[in-house]
């Protein structure tokens, strides 16, 4: 059996091992694949491994012997799922590998936003701090979160935890999720809808999936019913927000800061406003990315081949 991992590089940089999906089969790893490099290098495997190469109905098509996808990702949009199913092609995801690294990522942006800890570090780094005539420095607000209101859009495994671990810090905790019956409260977080959480929340943080319904949901006019010196975190998909909209209410202070792991285009374009824009702090969609989530993520992979193997398919998405 034929097996080839398109864009392994992210999964693997080089500190994990390939060595239990040789297990399976002829394996054959590459670190990245452009579009036109996908169909020669997947032509005759049986299963192809993808995390962002996108895989459409022409390369269902044009690989007769495919049989099976396994995503190293939990999202799904790089993959035409109808298609898959068109051309008989199961198609698994890697669910809840990753639930602690993003939370913990989620805070860390939390707490530099409030504490603004990589500022007044680049304070002190570039030698301002000895030069300047008082023994300490704000070059903004310090913020508490005891007693702030933290506003979670999407309460799924990742959501319910973040609501977890924001008690901890004695955040009141609004929840939005679709199916959430409004006026619900769950492990002492509040469901309501989704105006409401906009307009009481003091830190807005995405956990949702992108859908169409909900591509740049955070746009000028629902930043409009926010408050005045909102935070707003994502670590969730890019195209949940309008750059432009987001960077204009930066600028003007009406979004106190923004913490992000992902942007609409990545790796970005030197024009993304965000880039240039006041008190935006982004991460290079590293996140879900601990040696630990990696590790589990593998795992996670090889118990989803050796099902399909097996005739027991698992986490399948289509």
């Amino acid at each position: 059996m034929k097996i080839v991992v398109l864009d392994g590089r992210g999964l693997n940089p080089g500190d994990l091992s390939w060595d239990v999906l040789r297990s399976f089969g002829d394996l054959e790893v590459y670190d990245r694949s452009n579009p036109d490099q996908i169909t020669d290098r997947a032509k005759g495997a049986q299963i192809v491994l993808t995390n962002k190469t996108v895989i459409t109905e022409d390369h269902f098509r044009d690989l007769p012997e495919l049989r099976y996808i396994s995503l190293l990702s939990t999202g799904t949009n790089v993959i035409d799922l109808a298609a898959a199913r068109k051309y008989g092609v199961d198609v698994s995801n890697i669910p809840s590998y990753s639930t602690e690294s993003v939370v913990q990522s989620t805070f860390a942006h939390l707490l530099n936003l409030f504490s603004r800890i990589a500022e007044e570090t680049s304070f002190v780094k570039n030698g301002e701090w000895s030069a300047w005539p008082d023994f300490c420095h704000w070059g903004g607000p310090l913020r508490e979160l005891d007693g702030k209101t933290l506003g979670i859009i999407g309460f799924g495994t990742i959501g319910r935890r973040v609501a977890e671990v924001a008690r901890a810090f004695k955040l009141n905790v609004l929840v939005y999720g679709p199916h959430l019956p409004i006026g619900l409260v769950l492990d002492g977080a509040l469901a309501v809808d989704l105006n409401e959480l906009y307009r009481r929340s003091d830190v807005i943080s995405l956990h949702c999936p992108l859908g169409a319904k909900n591509r740049k949901m955070i746009n000028a006019d629902r930043i409009a019913l926010m408050k005045d010196g909102v935070y707003l975190i994502n670590t969730a998909r890019g195209l949940l927000i309008d750059d432009e909209a987001v960077a204009e209410a930066l600028n003007s202070g009406k979004i106190a800061g923004y913490g992000t792991d992902v942007l609409c285009e990545e790796p970005p374009v030197h024009s993304t406003p965000l880039l240039s824009a006041k008190n935006c702090w982004i991460t290079p969609h590293n996140a879900w990315g601990t040696r630990e989530a990696r590790l589990r993520l593998m795992d996670i992979l090889a118990e989803n081949i050796r099902a399909f193997i097996e005739g027991k398919p698992q986490n399948i998405v289509n």
